[in-house]
């Protein structure tokens, strides 16, 4: 493919990809952030494990993350689209939201870097906290987050505010928790108060699972309260399944 003067043409490709505690989309938070304690590694691609190109990036806390909606199988965009903490029943226009459906399938996360070191086989790995990005997602970009320009006093964040703090109540049965590695207790709690289900789904009769960190998560929703029902471990359901 040629190239014109104005870079027409030229393709991207992935310079690193994510290690996270998501195998499976359903569950991850839906926007960056929101689980400060989610852990996570940007594994760089053999050609971009250069100490040079990572110099000075300890000097800052927080990244930007730029990658692929790989798993959005859709190939065609809409105009509009339902934002899931409307509802999912009031549309607005696709550059209005951070919706997966969009002309060209580009993410951007904020996270934190927790550090950087050098893996024996990895090269040098980016620890990152926040993200919400499923396992092997692939990254196009790194930038660093500059809060002097990019967190202006009167910024505004519109219809998304309307429901930023919405929480359900969250609740163990049977000790359930305490299946769970103790390191990962607090991120998932905060996950699932976030209220992980499709937002047109209300049935409170319906069991709900998800993949995290080695294990599936079922619970149900009524009344403001999500109750979890089963901790299992995945190795556990897979064989259960075979």
């Amino acid at each position: 493919m040629r190239e014109n003067e104005a870079g027409q043409g030229r393709l991207i490709r992935p310079i690193a990809h994510i290690k996270s505690q998501f195998p499976t989309k359903f569950g991850i938070p839906r926007q960056s952030g929101l689980v400060e304690e989610l852990e996570a590694q940007v594994i760089f691609e053999p050609e971009f494990r250069n100490e040079q190109a990572l110099r000075g990036i300890e000097e800052f806390s927080h990244l930007w993350l730029i990658w692929d909606f790989s798993q959005n199988g859709r190939q065609t965009w809409s105009p509009t689209v339902r934002p899931p903490r409307l509802g999912g029943n009031t549309r607005k226009g696709v550059f209005a939201t951070r919706s997966p459906f969009r002309p060209n399938s580009l993410g951007l996360s904020l996270v934190r870097l927790k550090g950087v070191h050098r893996h024996p086989s990895l090269g040098w790995v980016l620890e990152v906290a926040g993200a919400d990005l499923m396992d092997g997602t692939p990254i196009y970009d790194v930038k660093p987050y500059l809060p002097h320009i990019e967190a202006p006093a009167q910024a505004r964040g519109g219809f998304a505010e309307e429901k930023a703090a919405y929480r359900l109540e969250v609740v163990f049965e049977d000790l359930l928790q305490e299946k769970l590695p103790e390191h990962c207790r607090a991120a998932l709690c905060k996950l699932l108060a976030q209220d992980p289900r499709p937002a047109y789904q209300e049935d409170p009769s319906r069991v709900y699972g998800f993949e995290f960190d080695g294990f599936e998560i079922r619970f149900q929703v009524a009344e403001g309260r999500l109750t979890v029902r089963d901790v299992l471990p995945l190795c556990e359901k897979n064989s259960a399944d075979l």
